[in-house]
């Protein structure tokens, strides 16, 4: 069965920094597209990030605009956890950010929302 479960939300002052996981069981990274996802009250849910295996070599990393530079993606195999580290974080960061996991392919999953296992969220609130 699969799980992702999300930590490390929290408060932050503007410019400030928080490092997310996402600890996964019941899948390998090498077999699975993953994304962190976040939503804002009153706003759709956006993809921020997506990484899935290249063939076992690496990893395909893909960031959204408003997050490039600032955020990063990261997969750590051995403990089977998922990072995201947040930097020069903005009040338009806050949000519940969600892990999601999905057996797809790379085409079918990146740029998308509809992926097949979620977490339960954790909230980052920046303050100005």
């Amino acid at each position: 069965q699969v799980q992702v479960v999300e930590s490390g939300g929290g408060l932050v002052q503007a410019g400030g920094s928080l490092r997310l996981s996402c600890t996964a069981s019941g899948l390998t990274f090498d077999d699975y597209t993953m994304g962190w996802f976040r939503q804002a009250p009153g706003k759709e849910r956006e993809g921020v990030a997506y990484i899935r295996s290249a063939d076992g070599t690496g990893f395909i990393v893909w960031h959204a605009d408003s997050v490039r530079g600032r955020f990063t993606v990261s997969p750590d195999k051995a403990k089977n956890t998922l990072y995201l580290q947040m930097n020069s974080l903005k009040p338009e960061d806050t949000a519940m950010y969600y892990c999601a996991a999905d057996s797809r392919s790379w085409s079918s999953c990146s740029w998308k929302t509809d992926f097949t296992y979620w977490g339960q969220g954790t909230q980052v609130t920046v303050s100005s």
